[in-house]
């Protein structure tokens, strides 16, 4: 699915380089890995190649779908605003984790919307900084793009 230099995203982390494929031996059975170089952290990571999908590890964006996350972002979210912090949470991350952007731009646009009304937690800030941290990166790469650029893009939907 993936060859050197490809650009992937791994869900949660964000894009990656992959920077090889290298095999390893476990329990006598040989198994190939990507290494994947994060873009932003500069984290490596070792996914199975043969679990690569069911991690939900993908391409970049195509460039014609980007106009959909932008549209996400400029909806008013029509969901009943769930009342517990922890169950919001929960229901964030598991989208954050489906690695899907459009899932990504939903999340941002909820917690955007919730800060208008309402000082934003700790917790909720870091999600709210983990959700454009990956939707403004991945942007950015999938359009050639500058990321501030992006940032100051998604900033203007929500002023």
């Amino acid at each position: 699915m993936f060859k050197k230099g490809d650009m992937a995203v791994y869900p949660t982390q964000g894009v990656g380089v992959i920077e090889k494929i290298e095999s390893r031996e476990f329990s006598g059975h040989t198994q190939n890995f990507y290494v994947l170089r994060i873009v932003d952290s500069d984290m490596t990571i070792m996914v199975p190649v043969t679990n690569a999908s069911q991690v939900g590890m993908r391409q970049l964006i195509a460039q014609e779908r980007i106009s959909s996350v932008f549209d996400v972002l400029g909806t008013p979210s029509e969901n009943g605003k769930i009342a517990s912090w922890s169950r919001r949470q929960r229901e964030y991350n598991d989208k954050l984790k489906t690695g899907d952007l459009l899932e990504v731009a939903d999340v941002l646009r909820e917690l955007y919307q919730i800060r208008t009304e309402k000082e934003l937690s700790y917790g909720e800030k870091k999600v709210l900084d983990q959700a454009r941290r990956l939707l403004v990166t991945e942007v950015a790469l999938a359009e050639g793009a500058k990321e501030d650029m992006v940032a100051a893009r998604v900033e203007d939907i929500f002023h």
